[in-house]
């Protein structure tokens, strides 16, 4: 369970800090929620208490775990398959997992291959949904500002 002013990552959505736990009454049962304040987009999420675990929310990184991850994007090789479907297909499995490694993975994944051989249009949109999750999560783990998280990134995609 999570408390209020926890920084958690909501996958597909991003980072963000828990600001409150509010009841709400939907087809006459009563549903408590957490209500996820998540700084990029300046949105808010309500995610169900019971089902946080199963949508898998988790703890933001801490930050010397995030740039261990990053730093071992930068020294691994990647393998990138010629087929788009079944690359669509596995790295949209990766980003709905949640997981730092596979999101990482996948903006790694994506920027190869972007200087290989170009993206489609539907990988261009998933290589910045991905590097925007990745940048959320940077935010909150290191307590910086966005476009200072952008050159962190960009510094380990280099």
């Amino acid at each position: 369970m999570f408390n209020i002013g926890d920084k958690v990552v909501y996958p597909m959505h991003g980072a963000g800090v828990i600001e409150g736990i509010e009841e709400r009454e939907i087809s006459g049962a009563k549903i408590s929620y957490y209500i996820i304040k998540l700084p990029l987009g300046d949105m808010r999420a309500m995610v169900p208490l019971d089902q946080a675990e199963n949508i898998g929310l988790r703890q933001v990184a801490a930050g010397e775990e995030l740039r261990k991850v990053l730093e071992e994007m930068k020294s691994s090789t990647v393998i990138v398959t010629d087929n788009w479907n079944h690359r669509y297909r596995n790295n949209m499995e990766k980003i709905r997992s949640g997981s730092i490694h596979d999101i990482v993975e996948v903006v790694h994944t994506l920027t190869v291959r972007n200087r290989q051989k170009g993206l489609s249009t539907g990988e261009k949109k998933m290589f910045e949904n991905a590097r925007k999750l990745l940048i959320s999560e940077l935010v909150l783990s290191q307590n910086i500002e966005e476009n200072q998280a952008l050159e962190i990134l960009e510094s380990y995609l280099c």
